[in-house]
Parts: structure tokens; C-alpha cells; sequence
């Protein structure tokens, strides 16, 4: 890798419309940089509410938390992880047809902070509420915008892309990998709603980075790809109101409860996916062409979706692992809880440089992105056999732990930042950010179906658990290395 560039900010003649500066961050693009260190606070502020957010909920009142039975608190976190994807969709939709890319991160930022702070300050179920409403909207949001940003610094077939955002997720997971940190200790030594705070607090500062820099990214992230015509306004801000109002009464009525959250949330990624590739299948404005690479990504998705499936359960499934079968006694002091989440990013850091400095020196030789998902699905489904050694054992090592979740990182290293990277370059160019939604779709498919799938989960049966979670989803990746060849045929040039 390449030093950062810190030559004046004046464009040299190699600057472009991607980096109007002409100055490089680590060989990529100069607003990389300022995205990557946005994305830092943001998954601070985000990681670190998630990693004390189960153990708040089934946590007994006296000892802070809310009393909410384990089982009805890991589901609860599923379904909130997909409803952060699931509003991706409509992220997209404000920055397809609103506000352009740029203005919707800013926004959701703002929205996200205002869900910390709720959960910091406000007490009980309706803090717990109102916060994690704000968090998802505003997440579902950024993250619809944030991965497209980054794919507007690079042409469609440069080759730095993958390095780019490999570079790009290791931003996010430093976030992720301090703000479990502390807000667990502030958790474990002061209270839940401190470690709330910290996570407010990361996400103002993260605002503060955008605000300053967001005049370097390129002059296309300001712009509103399809304009939503002004006479159409009336008609959508109706939708929305009966959206609102139907889920209101779905709630009230009983429809809706917390145990079957995580259900349902699986039932609206599937039917939100279902018609976001209608939508684009079925498009006057995409060619031919186009229409060929959605279509190769029907079977990427299903694969992402299965991927997280299992990886997302580290915030339902190995967070009761790690408070009731886990060690966690270090020279007679008692890591907090949330630390084991801590683990997939450190690990990241580590490995990110050497997956993007890998896919840049192989070039045009580097395996395909299905071979590369293919690879990441049977990584994640080997990861969940390793808890089987463990099974007969009273107390689990932290170190144990630690290497399952270095497997799992390697399977997602080939697939999150390679599947971001996918999706900028597969988009039709009349629908962007709505390809992304899709993406993220497929992530909340899979984070909901770790909430689902947590509730068969105990300590008694952890053995068939993991086993069985295990296996089908080595099989998946087989099947996806079968089909590897003729989907990136439908790819039609993009690798």
C-alpha cells in the first residue's frame, strides 16, 4: 500500500470527477478518507449500543435491564438488525428520488444520534421503543448511502474497488471493535443508559466529520439520480401514513408482539426483496445488459442471506453463550459481557489490509465474486462446528471463542465488503442506491433469521444447534461453487 498523499489540496492535473482533489488515501481516492473516519463513529455509536442491548433487555430490573424473558430478547435484537436493513429501502427511495445520496447520510446520521439519546435518557420500554425506531430508520438509511458513496469514487471496472472497500470496512469495524469496548466497561461499572450515552456521543462526533467534510466527495453525490415529481408527493406521503397507521394498529390489536417480531421481520425482508427485483426486472429505463446482471444476483442474495443468518447471531445467540457458557474471568476480574463482540472486528483491522492488499495483487487473476461467496458461506458454516468440542464442557475458554469468530471473520471478509463492492457495480444506472437496498435486504433476511433461529437455541440441545446450523450451511456454499461459473457468465463483463 501507498502512504496517504498529504500534497496540497489543490487538484493536480490526474485529479477527475471521482477525486477532484487528485490527492490519494492509501493508493485509493482522497474522500475515501473522509468516509472511512464517518463510518468509524457511526459503527461506533452503533456497535456499541447492540453489544449491551440484549443483555438490557433480559437483564433482571435490579440489576438495570428491563426483565424481559432471554428467548423474547434475542428475537427482539434479530428483528431490530433486519428492520435497520429493511429501512434501507426506504433510505433508497429519499436518496433515489429526494435528496441525493449525500444529504440522506447526513440526515440519518442526525436521526441516529436522537435514537441514542433517547435510549440514554428515557426509562423503560417506551426509551427502548422510540430509541430503536430512530437507530433502525436512520441506519436502514446511512447504510443504503454510505457503500454507494464510496462506489462513486471509482469507475465500474477499476480495479481498486475491492481494495477500496475492504480499506472502507475496516473503518467500520474499528468502530465496531471500540464501541463494545467501552460502552460495555461504562455498562458493566456505571449503568446501561452511561453506555447509551457513549454511544450518542460517537455518533455526534461522527456528524461533526461529516459536516466538515462532505465538500470533497464528488459532485455526483449531491445529485438526485430520479427526481420524484412534486404532483406525486401528495400520493407517497399518503402511503406512508397508512403504512404507519397499519403497523400502529397491527401493535394494538396483538398482531404484532414482541415474541413474533423476528417472524414477521423475516416475512418483510422476503416480500421487500420479492418486489425490489420485480421493480427492476421489470424497468423500461435498464438495458438488456443490466437486466442479465439482476439476475445473477438472485442467487447472491440467497447466499448473503444465509451467510448472516449465522454470523449475526454473535448478537443473540453467542451473547447468551458468552454470559452463561463462557470463562470470562481474566486474574479475577470479569470481562464484561459485550467484549466477545469485540472480537470480529479486531480481527477485521487485522485482516482487511492483507484481503485488500491479496485482491490487488492478483488483479484480474483473483477469483470471482461468486467463488469469493462460495468461500465465506463455508467458512461461517465451519465456524459453527467448532462450537461443537465445547459442548461437553462446563466452562468455554474466551480463547475458544476468539477462534471461532477469526473463522467466521475470514468468511465475511469474502463476502460483506465483496458483496458492497458487488452490488455498487451490478446497479443499473437509473436505480443505484435501490441495488444496494436489495443488498441489504439480503442482510436482513439473514440478520432477522438469526432472531428467528435463537429461539431454538439452549444450552441442553446447543450440539444439534450448531451442527445442524452448521452443515446446511457448508452445503449452501457447495451449491454456490457449483453454480459459481454461469452466474458470473451473467454477469456480463463485471468479475
Amino acid at each position: 500500500m501507498n502512504s496517504p498523499d498529504l500534497s496540497s489540496p489543490e487538484a493536480p492535473a490526474g485529479a477527475d470527477e471521482h477525486n477532484p482533489s487528485g490527492r490519494l488515501f492509501f493508493g485509493q481516492p482522497w474522500p475515501l478518507a473522509n468516509l472511512f473516519s464517518v463510518e468509524t463513529w457511526e459503527r461506533f455509536s452503533f456497535y456499541g449500543m447492540q453489544g449491551i442491548l440484549a443483555i438490557y433487555m433480559y437483564f433482571e430490573v435490579a440489576q438495570g435491564g428491563l426483565g424481559i424473558p432471554a428467548t423474547t430478547a434475542t428475537g427482539i435484537v434479530g428483528a431490530y438488525g433486519g428492520a435497520v436493513y429493511v429501512f434501507c429501502i426506504i433510505g433508497a427511495l429519499v436518496s433515489d428520488r429526494l435528496l441525493g445520496p449525500e444529504r440522506t447520510l447526513f440526515f440519518s446520521g442526525a436521526l441516529i444520534m436522537l435514537g441514542h439519546i433517547a435510549l440514554a435518557l428515557l426509562p423503560g420500554v417506551p426509551g427502548l421503543v422510540i430509541g430503536l425506531l430512530c437507530v433502525a430508520i436512520g441506519s436502514g438509511g446511512l447504510k443504503a448511502t454510505a457503500a454507494t458513496l464510496v462506489g462513486s469514487l471509482y469507475e465500474v471496472n477499476d480495479a481498486r474497488r475491492d481494495a477500496g472497500f475492504s480499506i472502507y470496512y475496516m473503518g467500520v469495524n474499528i468502530g465496531g471493535l471500540i464501541g463494545p469496548l467501552l460502552t460495555g466497561l461504562a455498562q458493566k461499572e456505571w449503568g446501561f443508559h452511561l453506555g447509551f450515552g457513549i454511544a450518542a456521543i460517537g455518533m455526534a462526533l461522527g456528524l461533526t466529520q461529516y459536516a466538515l467534510t462532505r465538500r470533497n466527495l464528488p459532485r455526483t453525490a449531491s445529485t438526485i439520480p430520479d427526481p420524484l415529481p412534486r404532483s406525486k408527493y401528495a400520493l407517497w406521503i399518503s402511503v406512508a401514513l397508512f403504512v404507519v397507521l397499519l403497523v400502529v394498529g397491527l401493535v394494538l390489536t396483538g398482531t404484532i408482539t414482541p415474541e413474533n417480531l423476528a417472524n414477521i421481520m423475516v416475512g418483510i425482508s422476503a416480500c421487500g426483496a420479492i418486489a425490489l427485483f420485480s421493480i427492476l426486472l421489470a424497468s423500461r429505463k435498464i438495458t438488456a445488459d443490466e437486466r442479465a446482471r439482476v439476475f445473477a444476483f438472485i442467487p447472491m442474495f440467497i447466499g448473503t442471506a444465509a451467510f448472516f443468518a449465522l454470523f449475526q447471531q454473535q448478537f443473540t445467540v453467542i451473547t447468551l453463550y458468552s454470559d452463561t457458557r463462557m470463562n470470562r474471568s481474566i486474574l479475577g476480574w470479569e470481562m464484561p459481557i459485550s467484549w466477545a463482540q469485540s472480537f470480529n472486528p479486531f480481527f477485521i483491522i487485522l485482516l482487511a489490509p492483507v484481503f485488500a492488499a491479496l485482491w490487488t495483487k492478483l488483479g484480474r487473476r483473483q477469483p470471482t465474486t461468486p467463488a469469493k461467496f462460495a468461500l465465506g458461506i463455508i467458512l461461517m458454516g465451519a465456524a459453527f462446528l467448532l462450537f461443537l468440542p465445547m459442548v461437553p464442557m462446563a466452562s468455554v475458554p474466551v480463547l475458544w471463542v476468539a477462534m471461532i469468530m477469526l473463522v467466521a471473520t475470514m468468511g465475511e471478509l469474502s463476502i460483506s465488503p465483496v458483496g458492497l463492492s458487488l452490488a455498487t457495480r451490478l446497479a443499473p444506472a437509473a436505480f443505484p442506491v435501490m441495488m444496494m437496498a436489495l443488498y441489504n435486504l439480503s442482510v436482513a433476511l439473514g440478520t432477522a433469521l438469526s432472531g428467528s433461529l435463537a429461539g431454538f437455541y439452549s444450552p441442553q440441545n446447543e450440539g444439534a444447534y450448531f451442527g445442524a446450523l452448521g452443515a446446511v450451511t457448508i452445503g449452501i456454499g457447495l451449491i454456490m461453487l457449483l453454480i459459481a461459473k454461469p452466474v458470473s457468465r451473467g454477469m456480463r463483463g463485471i468479475r
